[in-house]
């Protein structure tokens, strides 16, 4: 016999003291701490329990009692069922405001570190940003249709999205049309993804697919994207199995005009989803890195060459180191295609033990980057001192790995944080990107 559920306390008000990095209000009922969705600091809330679990507990907002002077209407009617956002009813300068206060609070208390400066943040359009996305697609029964989008917030069922105001227009406003064509495929019940790529020009939909689509579901896909001015790719397997339909192939690319520089991509590629503040954050980078024309800087985790090829604009020799070999493959062709010889690529496993016999770590650096993925830097940080590296700047996606490359950076190894500041990269969301300068103290 099932043991029945334990029911849910009755709603309750309660102030909402501060955010959590996942953007859900934070509140303590009788001393224990309530995460509590759609609620802002300052708040009083009548929330509803979802979750009971021994050492905290869930809700969300029933009732707003006293609104925070910075909420908002949410831009997209969706918001709170789908888990895409989480701050739309947040105005953005206090989305921004936030997001700096919490990397400051993980330098200062996890890192031990605070900056001589802090930078203003880069922002850019909040709307129709994302240029890359992966949307799940799924028939449901009981709806009689088939949905494409993002999940439902802290769930695995499908938002019912219509629309969606942070995917670029092209595919954001089109999620119907889309689904409906999936609809009519023989095959509609095993495609359970789309992915999205895009740069500058055309707009490429990768679909994964479970069995090959016949004659007939090609023919739909085509017409597709004939209307509405797609690509349309599948993948069978693994990455390594994405193909175009016949006559689908496209040259994706995007280019960075301060700098004369085009970088192209293949879908399953890595580029940043933002691509007018990924321009921004190379502007920024650059500025704050500030390579003389005899410099030698070395770029950590390059992949297709997105800072490493505007740094070679302005150096005398640009070094990438990237892990991913098609990443290295395509930074070549990068480089090449931009007309640039004093820029090389190796290939190297930057989150193991380096070794000294890799023939980048035998040649002096004035200057270097590092775009770390989340889990950080930390295995090449004590290669900078060694190689002469004097001043670097740390893009991260990720604070508490951030501060925690920043405590040995200026505790150990020897370096000044002489600025940080956050980057919106992901409006609306959570999601706090930053940029570090770091110079090694004389």
């Amino acid at each position: 016999m099932s043991r029945k559920s334990k029911p849910l306390p009755a709603p309750i008000e309660a102030d909402i003291l501060s955010l959590t990095h996942e953007g859900r209000g934070l509140t303590r009922i009788d001393g224990k701490t309530v995460f509590v969705d759609g609620a802002l600091p300052g708040e009083r809330v009548r929330l509803r329990y979802t979750r009971v679990q021994r050492r905290f507990d869930e809700a969300e907002v029933e009732a707003v009692l006293t609104a925070s002077p910075d909420r908002i209407a949410p831009h997209c009617a969706h918001f709170g069922v789908c888990g895409g956002c989480a701050l739309q009813h947040l105005h953005p300068e206090a989305q921004i405001r936030i997001k700096h206060e919490s990397l400051r609070d993980v330098l200062e208390h996890l890192g031990k570190v605070t900056p001589e400066r802090w930078l203003a943040p880069l922002t850019a359009e909040p709307w129709g940003y994302r240029r890359k996305a992966r949307l799940g697609v799924r028939h449901v029964v009981k709806k009689g249709r088939t949905l494409v989008g993002f999940r439902e917030r802290r769930n695995s069922f499908l938002a019912d999205l219509h629309h969606c105001p942070v995917l670029h227009p092209q595919v954001g406003e089109r999620l119907d049309v889309l689904a409906a064509t999936i609809d009519r495929l023989s095959i509609r019940d095993q495609v359970p993804q789309i992915e999205l790529a895009m740069g500058d020009g055309p707009c490429v939909l990768v679909l994964r697919v479970m069995q090959p689509p016949t004659a007939e579901d090609i023919a739909h896909l085509l017409a597709l994207g004939e209307r509405e001015g797609f690509h349309l790719y599948l993948q069978e397997g693994g990455i390594d199995s994405i193909r175009p339909l016949p006559g689908q192939a496209v040259d994706l690319h995007y280019s960075l005009p301060n700098h004369g520089v085009e970088i192209g991509f293949l879908p399953s590629d890595f580029t940043q989803v933002n691509l007018e503040l990924n321009r921004r954050m190379i502007d920024q980078a650059l500025t704050l890195l500030d390579p003389s024309p005899e410099a030698t800087v070395l770029d950590l985790f390059c992949g297709l060459g997105n800072f490493t090829l505007p740094l070679a604009r302005r150096a005398a020799t640009v070094v990438g180191v990237e892990g991913d070999a098609g990443l290295v493959e395509r930074a070549r062709r990068n480089a090449e295609r931009n007309g640039l010889s004093n820029v090389q690529f190796y290939l190297a496993d930057l989150q193991a033990e380096l070794s000294d016999a890799a023939l980048w770590t035998r040649q002096p650096f004035t200057h270097a980057l590092l775009d770390p993925p989340r889990s950080g830097a930390w295995e090449v940080l004590d290669w900078l001192p060694r190689l002469g590296v004097e001043r670097l700047v740390y893009v991260s996606c990720y604070p508490t790995t951030l501060a925690r490359d920043a405590e040995r950076l200026v505790h150990t190894l020897g370096y000044r944080l002489r600025a940080a500041g956050v980057m919106d990269m992901f409006p609306h969301t959570s999601h706090v990107e930053s940029m570090a300068l770091f110079e090694r103290v004389r």
